[in-house]
C-alpha cells in the first residue's frame, strides 16, 4: 500500500467512514478534518497486507492542531476506509510515535 494511493482517494472524497471509527473518533475528540489532514500529510509506518477483507495500514501524521495522530485505513478498489483513529501512547510507542516498543 502506498500513501499516494490513500491521498488520491482522499482528494476525490472517496472515503468510507466506518461506524466503529466514527464512534472512537467522537470519544477521542478527533474530527474528520484531523483524519484527512493526517492522511494527506502523513506516512505509512506499518503495513498489514494480509488483513481481511482488504489490506490495511497504519498512518502516522498530525491533526490540524499539530498533535500526532495514528489512523488505520484499508483500501479496496473504490475507497479508502477509515477503520480507527487515535492518539498514540508513550507506553506502546517510542518517542517518535512511529516505532512500537518491544513487548
Amino acid at each position: 500500500m502506498k500513501i499516494k494511493e490513500i491521498q488520491d482517494f482522499c482528494s476525490l472524497s472517496r472515503i468510507k467512514w466506518y461506524k466503529h471509527a466514527l464512534e472512537r473518533m467522537q470519544e477521542r475528540d478527533i474530527s474528520r478534518t484531523d483524519v484527512i489532514n493526517c492522511l494527506m500529510c502523513g506516512e505509512i509506518i506499518e503495513d498489514y497486507p494480509d488483513d481481511f477483507p482488504h489490506p490495511s495500514c497504519l498512518v502516522w501524521g498530525y491533526t490540524i492542531s499539530k498533535k500526532i495522530i495514528h489512523v488505520v485505513v484499508s483500501i479496496d478498489s473504490e475507497n479508502v476506509g477509515i477503520i480507527t483513529a487515535y492518539f498514540p501512547s508513550e507506553e506502546k510507542f517510542k518517542d517518535n510515535f512511529k516505532t512500537r516498543k518491544e513487548r
